[in-house]
């Protein structure tokens, strides 16, 4: 697990390194939302076929409960509200 996440951190500043050095065009920064979305959506249809393919947690959809979604929606709206906070202090304020 460890090695993963590693992997993750590492794709992620090279990203970061590319995105800060690199000049991307014009019309190649208009698309990375698309891009971006596009991937995200990929990412949980893979997720969501992999837990459908788990029969054990099939079977335990209902004996989670509500505790579930109620820790997915506070999970949900503390990183919007993180994500929103950071990036006030970020950027002074600005709403760009």
């Amino acid at each position: 697990m460890g090695t993963r996440l590693l992997m993750y951190l590492v794709v992620i500043m090279l990203g970061a390194l590319v995105g800060a050095k690199a000049s991307l065009g014009d019309q190649l920064k208009k698309r990375l939302g698309s891009i971006q979305t596009s991937c995200l959506l990929f990412l949980l249809g893979v997720m969501g076929i992999k837990v459908g393919m788990d029969q054990g947690v099939v079977d335990s959809f209902f004996q989670i409960g509500y505790r579930a979604v109620v820790m997915s929606i506070f999970t949900i709206s503390f990183s919007i509200l993180g994500v929103f906070l950071v990036k006030r202090l970020v950027t002074g304020g600005g709403a760009k």
